[in-house]
């Protein structure tokens, strides 16, 4: 079989096509041989080498495919059925493994684009409901809302029953996508100050959740539209530097700043996973969240991928077919 590896970090160039043994599973573990796999922004991160990701190793973190041969001891799936997964050694491979907790059953109502985007949809659901714990009515500002995780943001808070929906984008297109998902009012943040659109918007009050992968001077102004006792919720750092504050903006008010990662969710307190997979492949059975397709490529040429991903002209998620 083959892999896509990383033997130094750096460019796009640094993605290796390159065959290896098929993966045999030991007790507890599933083998499942991929029909598609996708790009998140983790992996042009890792890529790059930032995170504690060492060399050599095959980026990726999630597809859906059909088992191929399962561990002892393993129950919930066997040889033949049809799975999302979320691989222990990268998915950027024709087969993978994984442990049994984090491979998903999914029927014909979920589609292969969905079934291969179970981080985004953990993701958005997590930062929503776990960590947010957002209340019907209250108000929520999404980041980089055109992207993988920020469309579902959208559509998850519109379910959810947000009272209104602020959305920041890069383009009158991007901007366009937030609104068919069902933002309420669509921010262009290359032109415009969101924070003082959001305080105006609100009579000065400020959103009760705000979502953000972004980081930096957009973290910084966050917290100035962030209401009281709202809650500020990091999961990403995708504009390059980490934001900053000072404590005196958090205990006067009652806000709260949040960090969110399924990777470390993934890789310490794997049971979290499943609740959050089901509710929200529940929601994507029932017609109430898509996945938006933003390019498709084969996976030996993966650096086109990561190239489309990280210039920031895509919207939705980008696949890879191995």
């Amino acid at each position: 079989m083959h892999a896509v590896v990383v033997e130094e970090t750096g460019g796009p160039e640094k993605l290796l096509w390159r065959e290896r043994p098929e993966p045999v599973p030991g007790p507890g573990m599933v083998a499942v041989r991929l029909g598609l796999t996708s790009v998140n922004f983790a992996d042009i991160q890792a890529r790059r080498g930032t995170g504690v990701t060492k060399t050599p190793f095959t980026p990726g973190l999630d597809g859906m495919g059909t088992v191929v041969a399962v561990g002892a001891g393993v129950q919930r799936v066997r040889a033949g059925d049809r799975v999302s997964v979320n691989p222990d050694d990268g998915s950027y491979a024709e087969v993978v493994l994984a442990r049994e907790i984090l491979v998903f059953p999914v029927d014909a109502s979920i589609s292969d684009e969905a079934a291969a985007s179970v981080t985004v949809l953990v993701t958005a659901w997590n930062i929503l409901h776990l960590v947010a714990r957002i209340v019907p009515g209250e108000t929520v500002l999404i980041h980089a809302a055109a992207g993988g995780v920020g469309s579902v943001l959208v559509q998850m808070a519109r379910e959810a029953g947000a009272g209104r929906i602020f959305a920041t984008a890069g383009s009158p297109a991007k901007l366009e996508i937030a609104r068919g998902f069902g933002a309420d009012v669509a921010i262009d943040y290359t032109k415009d100050d969101f924070s003082k659109i959001v305080l105006d918007a609100t009579e000065k009050r400020g959103v009760d959740v705000i979502c953000d992968a972004i980081g930096g001077e957009v973290f910084a102004k966050g917290l100035a539209a962030l209401a009281f006792f709202g809650r500020h919720v990091v999961y990403g750092q995708s504009g390059g530097s980490h934001g900053a504050l000072t404590t005196d903006l958090l205990h006067r008010s009652n806000r709260a700043v949040l960090g969110y990662s399924s990777g470390h969710y993934r890789r310490n307190r794997p049971a979290v996973i499943e609740p959050a997979a089901e509710a929200a492949f529940k929601l994507v059975s029932a017609g109430k969240v898509r996945i938006l397709e933003g390019g498709r490529f084969a996976l030996k040429d993966v650096a086109k991928a990561h190239e489309l991903v990280q210039s920031r002209a895509s919207a939705g998620r980008v696949f890879l077919t191995p």
